[in-house]
């Protein structure tokens, strides 16, 4: 049996199943009065005018609203206990996040919270998270451990990611970050807890399948170029694709390790340099841009511009985490996309769709609307593109479909 979504006013997508660079970012798909065909939780057909549904077929009428892939955050720290609403003050006056840090607070307030946290303690909350992001349109999620930072911890989080993708609709893709901090009890014994990461923890996390990939924050006070470079070489070592937290507060190298390991993705890059900007090009990782932690830290925001211009394929996510982006909003990053990136409506929703599905290994099965890939699709309040990233504040977002099926209607 065959669903037919008929009278789409207009149908927004990339196409598609690599990531699109350059000039390509901005070249999408539009067409009015279409229509899109579901069979099997996959897309069948994809039309113009009226279809020829036949006995037995379902149809869905869209309204004459917007229609575009399913959203794909590429980045976020979904698994975390506690909060840090504590830390606003300091931020208002002007502490640098690295002496936060320094002084105990940042990740490692977290991850006394996190190691605190049972496992249905830490599901439930970020349960109630995907929910808030599958209103939003989130249909895809990568999530990071990076809260435990000592073995047990750390697969506690991984476990919860598993376990949140067999009980809700929003499908995760999940990422061992044991290198997000260097843990308390290994202050002074760096090469300790390198060792441990290395020979340990991604071997586990890799053996057991809780991970896809891995990724290590390489910036100044937390692991260098060389450290990171060795724990991504093991967890390559065991079938881990390599991220890279690069250039968030200086640019130590992060960038051009993440092209010249073969990164999937560099993320975060507010200060990447033009010498990290051709790395990446030339290695193929994805820029994942952060535009949300810019405008909450009141920080610089990623050259995207010259990145697209270099050939480099951006993806924009929202970084959600307890510290530097507590929201979820995948919606409001587009918004500052557009303004502070400086990106056009097209190129955001393929940041947003194809080239994030990129960032985490799916673009040959989400991130657009075309026939083969998977139905994960949604219906804005909203009569065209521009209109989604020129309003900001409201959830513009109408109909969510998973697999073919409505998981969320307003």
């Amino acid at each position: 049996m065959t669903t037919y979504i008929t009278n789409i006013g207009l149908l927004a997508t990339p196409r598609g199943d690599s990531a699109r660079r350059g000039r390509q970012q901005g070249e999408i798909t539009l067409l009015r009065d279409a229509w899109v065909a579901v069979e099997g939780g996959k897309i069948a057909a994809v039309g113009q005018g009226q279809p020829a549904p036949e006995d037995g077929d379902t149809l869905l009428d869209a309204g004459g609203r917007l229609m575009t892939p399913g959203l794909v955050d590429a980045h976020t720290h979904l698994i975390f206990g506690g909060w840090r609403q504590n830390e606003l003050g300091q931020k208002l006056r002007g502490v640098p996040y690295l002496d936060i840090l320094a002084q105990g607070g940042g990740i490692l307030s977290t991850v006394r919270a996190t190691r605190a946290a049972s496992e249905e303690q830490l599901a439930h909350k970020a349960e109630a998270v995907l929910a808030e992001m599958l209103r939003m349109g989130v249909t895809t999620c990568e999530a990071k451990s990076g809260y435990g930072l000592e073995p047990e911890q750390e697969y506690k989080q991984l476990r919860v990611i598993r376990r949140l993708n067999e009980t809700q609709p929003v499908e995760l893709a999940a990422t061992f970050m044991g290198a997000h901090a260097l843990p308390e009890e290994y202050r002074g014994r760096r090469e300790d807890y390198i060792r441990l990461l290395c020979r340990e923890m991604i071997p586990y996390a890799a053996r057991e399948g809780l991970a896809e990939f891995c990724d290590v924050f390489c910036e100044e006070g937390v692991f260098t170029a060389r450290e990171s470079r060795t724990i991504l070489e093991a967890g390559l070592a065991h079938g881990l694709r390599p991220k890279v937290h690069a250039d968030e507060i200086a640019a130590i190298g992060g960038s051009q390790l993440a092209g010249e390991i073969g990164a999937i993705s560099a993320e975060h890059l507010i200060v990447c340099p033009p010498e990290g900007i051709r790395s990446l090009a030339a290695g193929g990782a994805v820029a994942c841009c952060l535009p949300a932690t810019s405008f909450y830290l009141g920080a610089a925001y990623a050259p995207a511009r010259e990145m697209i211009g270099a050939g480099v394929p951006v993806a924009v996510a929202t970084d959600f985490n307890p510290g530097s982006c507590p929201g979820s909003s995948l919606q409001l990053a587009m918004n500052i996309a557009c303004l502070k990136y400086r990106m056009t409506p097209e190129e955001v929703l393929t940041a947003v769709t194809l080239n994030a599905a990129a960032a985490i290994g799916r673009a040959g099965t989400i991130g657009s609307v075309e026939p083969g890939k998977q139905a994960d699709l949604l219906l804005w309040n909203a009569p065209d593109l521009d209109y989604v990233c020129y309003r900001f504040g409201s959830n513009l977002v109408g109909t969510v479909m998973k697999k073919g099926q409505i998981v969320h209607e307003e």
